[in-house]
């Protein structure tokens, strides 16, 4: 298939990316404010609206759902304009870059889930999986960079 049938898939593509790397900034501000309430003392809720620590958590499990669903979505349409654009996939370090995105989103979502006073392990795994994500959503950018010169006239 040829570039004008798949440019409308792109630009979701692009839009895509950049919400989730919003999301991925707001989820790491409502996490810091979580722990924030959570281990100090006398912290100033600066949120009054967000309804406390239960609101917090409501609107990063929100966020989260969003970012989850915006990655998911990346993966479809790489896999779909890859395949339309080349007929194979597999192409560029892109592939692999977003594959293991992907499945450290899916970690982070998984762990998120388990975060209760009995399972000491989620909390840790889900901080630690989101900073390795930092990583991640950079190599993902630089090599998504290299496969949009590829599309572009």
């Amino acid at each position: 298939m040829n570039l004008p049938s798949f440019l409308w898939l792109w630009k979701i593509a692009a839009w895509s990316m950049g919400l989730s790397l919003l999301a991925y900034l707001l989820l790491t501000l409502t996490g810091i404010w979580m722990w924030r309430t959570r281990n100090l003392q006398n912290v100033p809720s600066f949120l009054p609206f967000a309804g406390g620590l239960q609101g917090m958590r409501s609107l990063h499990y929100t966020i989260g759902i969003s970012m989850v669903s915006l990655v998911l979505l990346l993966l479809l349409i790489g896999i779909v304009g890859t395949l339309g654009h080349f007929g194979s996939l597999g192409h560029s370090s892109h592939l692999a870059a977003g594959l293991i995105v992907v499945m450290l989103v899916l970690l982070s979502a998984f762990s998120a889930t388990q975060i209760r006073a009995r399972r000491r392990w989620a909390r840790p795994l889900h901080i630690g999986v989101n900073i390795i994500l930092f990583i991640g959503f950079a190599w993902v950018s630089l090599t998504g960079w290299s496969v949009v010169q590829k599309y572009l006239p």
